[in-house]
């Protein structure tokens, strides 16, 4: 598999192409990365390639905020200018501003 290059970036405000929810990118994957479990669990009417970026999101919906793992085939940009209330925000990201969050600086060694 030859990783693509990410359509979406970190902190980008992003909605589910077919399911109720949007998030926060805070990390991303160039090609699938989680356990065969999980893929498996997937409808396979539904399952998307494992040939292409996956996004971790801290996600919400109308009744709660949890973390998703997303293909970029299932993911549109969110253009609703909107924050997203997951209360893990501040662990990642400083500022949102212009539909944006902006990522706290890292301190490495």
């Amino acid at each position: 598999m030859t990783p693509k290059h990410a359509k979406f970036r970190i902190g980008q405000v992003v909605k589910h192409r077919i399911f109720p929810f949007r998030g926060v990118i805070f990390d991303v994957d160039p090609v699938y990365a989680n356990t065969d479990e999980w893929w498996n669990a997937i409808p396979a009417n539904v399952r998307p390639r494992k040939d292409q970026p996956f996004y971790h999101l801290l996600a919400e919906n109308d009744e709660t905020e949890y973390v998703a793992y997303v293909s970029e085939q299932n993911l549109l940009s969110d253009d609703s200018d909107r924050p997203v209330r997951h209360p893990q925000i501040p662990d990642y990201f400083d500022t949102w501003a212009n539909g944006l969050y902006h990522p706290k600086e890292r301190v490495s060694h």
